[in-house]
């Protein structure tokens, strides 16, 4: 066995837990940016749904990065971890859309009048987190079947 290869897996590993506290924290500004003391508005406009959604982009890609690590090489994925991949991935869509309803032209707001992110959208990028969050437990690894000799 390859000597490099027990401390790749912890550079990825450590390089996907950096990444998700660095998008949890990117996601906590643009949610409620009154902890850093930058609250300038008093409703939630575009650019803090711009910035939670960047940090939720980054949880989920670290998150991915992270288990992807921890998956043993002579392993297959299975079939739950392919569905996994791909609810974080729509989680995130979801999320996302919800949350830029207005700027993407689909939300309760009209063209002329600002983005608002509303109860709706609140609820949208919720269901979205959840999805995500499903999509994870469906992700991680599970342990070996072999019986220990």
């Amino acid at each position: 066995m390859d000597s490099s290869k027990p401390r790749n897996i912890k550079l990825r590993i450590n390089i996907g837990v950096g990444l998700t506290i660095i998008g949890f924290l990117v996601f906590i500004l643009g949610a409620d940016p009154g902890i850093f003391n930058l609250d300038r508005s008093p409703v939630v406009g575009f650019v803090q749904t711009a910035t939670f959604s960047t940090g939720l982009a980054m949880i989920c890609l670290g998150g991915f990065i992270g288990l992807k690590a921890c998956q043993r090489a002579d392993h297959l994925q299975t079939l739950a971890q392919d569905i996994g991949v791909r609810l974080v991935a729509t989680g995130y869509l979801i999320a996302l859309v919800s949350g830029m309803a207005d700027v993407f032209g689909f939300g309760t707001q009209a063209y002329p009048a600002l983005p608002f992110f509303g109860p709706m959208q609140a609820a949208g990028v919720m269901v979205g987190e959840i999805i995500i969050a499903v999509g994870f437990l469906l992700y991680l690894p599970l342990p070996s079947s072999r019986p220990k000799a």
